[in-house]
C-alpha cells in the first residue's frame, strides 16, 4: 500500500513542481517579455484615446450621429473588439509602473525628427571653420557618409576644426560610419551644426549625409497599433455608411455567427493550443520560436476557415433552402446587398477571432523566447529580442487573414448554390491544393520529373496562388 501511494504521490509532486517552475519563470521574467506587449498596448491606448475624442466631438456637434455609434459600438462585433481594446488599454496602464515608460516616451516624442538628412556646402580654398547647417544626436545616429572632393577637417565646435579636428576626410575617398565599424564615432552629445576647414588651395564640395533612430526603436510600432486600431473602427462605420443596408445584415449575421457555441468552441481551442505550443519540445537545435510560428499561425488560420465555411453554409445556404432568403428579398434589399452583407456578416467574425487569438500568439511568443533561453540555459535575453520576435510574425498574421476572407468569399458563392457537404468539400480541396501546389513545383523530388505532375502542378499554382 505504501509503495502504490508512492508510486502515485510521487508524479504529482513532479507536476507540481514543474508547475511552480513555470510560474516562476513567468513572474521572474515578466519584465521582458510582458514589455513588447505592453507596447503594442500603448498604441493601442493612444488609438483608444483618439476615437473617444472623435466621438465626443461628434456627439457635441450632433447628438443623434454619436448616439447612433454608441449603439452600434455596444452591439454586433464592435463589443467584443472593444472588450479586448479595453484589457489592452488597461495592460498599458496598469503595467506602466514596471515598464520602461520614460525611454519608450522620450523616443516617441522624437519620432518625428529623425530620419535621412543631408546638408551640402562649398568650402571656398584657405576657409577655416565653414558653417554647415545640419543637427542631430550623436546617439540617435545610425550612419553618416562624408564625401568631399578635397582634404578637409571637421568638428562639432567652431575654432577647434584645425586645432583638434573630430574627422579628417580625405579629398575623393568616401568617408562612411556605422555602428559595427572599427571608425570611432567622432561626434558627441547633440550637435547642432558642423565647421569645415579646407586648407586646400582649391574649394571643395562637401556632402554630409546622415541615418538617425530613436534610442529605443521598438516605438516605431505604436502608431501603427494606433492606427490599426482607429482604422479597425473606422472602417466598420465606413462600411455601415456607404452601404447600410448591406450593413444590417452584416451586423445580424455577424451577431448570429459569435452567439454560436462553435465560435467559443473554435476561440477556446485556439487559445488551449496556442499556450501548448510554447511548452512542447520541438528538438529543432534552436529553431523552437520558429516552429511555435508556424504551428500558431497554421492553427489560427486554420480554426477561422473552420468558422468561416460553417458560417457561410449555415446562414447562406440554409436561408435559401428554407426560404428565409425569399422573405429579406421581398424588402427593399437586391441580391448583392444580400450577398454583400452576408459576406461582411461572415468576415467580422473573421476579423474578432483573429484579434483575439492573434493577441495570445504574440503573448506565447513573446514568452517563448524566454522560456527557450532558461531551457537551453542560454543567456537571458533582452525585451527588444522577444519584440523582435512578435513584429516578425504580424505581416503573417494580415496574410492569414486576408487568405481566410478569399474563402470565406468562396464559400458564401458556392453557398448560394450547395448546401453544406459540398460547401466544405469544395472550399476544403481549394485549400488543399493551393497549399500543395507550390510545393509540387518547387520541389525536385523524382515525381516532379514526370511531365503531367508538373503540368498539373504549375496549372494548380496558376490557378490557385
Amino acid at each position: 500500500m505504501i509503495a502504490e501511494a508512492a508510486e502515485v504521490l510521487i508524479p504529482r509532486s513532479r507536476t507540481l513542481r514543474n508547475s511552480r517552475a513555470l510560474v516562476a519563470i513567468a513572474m521572474e521574467k515578466l519584465y521582458i517579455w510582458l514589455t513588447p506587449i505592453w507596447v503594442l498596448s500603448v498604441g493601442v491606448l493612444i488609438g483608444v484615446a483618439a476615437l473617444v475624442v472623435l466621438w465626443g466631438v461628434l456627439r457635441l456637434v450632433k447628438r443623434p450621429a454619436g448616439d447612433a455609434i454608441l449603439g452600434a459600438v455596444q452591439e454586433g462585433v464592435l463589443q467584443p473588439l472593444s472588450y479586448v481594446a479595453i484589457a489592452l488599454c488597461a495592460l498599458a496602464v496598469f503595467a506602466s509602473p514596471t515598464m520602461p515608460v520614460r525611454e519608450v516616451g522620450e523616443s516617441l516624442a522624437r519620432l518625428n525628427q529623425i530620419g535621412s538628412a543631408s546638408a551640402t556646402a562649398t568650402v571656398p580654398a584657405k576657409t577655416d571653420d565653414h558653417a554647415l547647417e545640419l543637427a542631430f544626436r550623436s546617439d540617435e545616429l545610425q550612419e553618416y557618409v562624408i564625401t568631399s572632393e578635397e582634404d578637409v577637417a571637421i568638428n562639432s565646435e567652431k575654432g577647434k576644426t584645425y586645432v583638434e579636428p573630430l574627422l579628417l576626410v580625405e579629398g575623393g575617398v568616401q568617408y562612411r560610419w556605422t555602428p559595427s565599424s572599427p571608425r570611432p564615432r567622432g561626434f558627441e552629445g547633440e550637435v547642432t551644426g558642423l565647421y569645415v576647414t579646407n586648407e586646400t588651395d582649391n574649394p571643395a564640395k562637401v556632402v554630409v549625409e546622415t541615418v538617425t533612430d530613436v534610442k529605443t526603436p521598438q516605438v516605431h510600432q505604436i502608431p501603427i497599433a494606433a492606427a490599426g486600431t482607429i482604422g479597425l473602427f473606422g472602417l466598420y462605420f465606413l462600411v455601415r455608411w456607404l452601404a447600410p443596408r448591406a450593413s444590417v445584415i452584416a451586423a445580424a449575421t455577424a451577431k448570429e455567427t459569435i452567439s454560436q457555441p462553435l465560435f467559443a468552441l473554435l476561440t477556446g481551442i485556439g487559445v488551449v493550443a496556442l499556450v501548448a505550443y510554447v511548452f512542447i519540445p520541438y528538438n529543432t537545435f534552436g529553431e523552437d520560436v520558429k516552429m511555435l510560428k508556424t504551428s500558431g499561425m497554421t492553427t489560427i488560420k486554420v480554426l477561422a476557415i473552420i468558422m468561416a465555411l460553417w458560417s457561410a453554409s449555415t446562414s447562406v445556404a440554409d436561408e435559401i433552402e428554407g426560404r428565409t432568403a425569399l422573405t429579406v428579398l421581398s424588402k427593399p434589399v437586391g441580391r448583392r446587398q444580400f450577398l454583400l452583407g452576408k459576406f461582411l456578416g461572415i468576415v467580422w467574425p473573421i476579423v474578432l477571432m483573429f484579434v483575439i487569438l492573434g493577441v495570445v500568439f504574440l503573448v506565447c511568443v513573446s514568452f517563448k523566447v524566454v522560456y527557450d533561453a532558461r531551457e537551453s540555459s542560454k543567456t537571458t535575453p533582452a525585451w527588444p529580442e522577444c519584440h523582435a520576435e512578435i513584429v516578425r510574425i504580424v505581416p503573417g498574421l494580415v496574410l492569414a487573414f486576408f487568405e481566410s476572407v478569399v474563402l470565406a468569399a468562396i464559400s458564401v458563392a458556392v453557398s448560394t448554390r450547395l448546401p453544406m457537404l459540398p460547401n466544405l468539400v469544395i472550399c476544403g480541396s481549394i485549400y488543399v491544393l493551393g497549399h500543395l501546389a507550390a510545393l509540387i513545383v518547387k520541389s525536385q523530388s523524382a515525381l516532379n520529373e514526370i511531365v503531367f505532375v508538373r503540368f498539373f502542378g504549375r496549372l494548380v499554382s496558376t490557378i490557385l496562388p
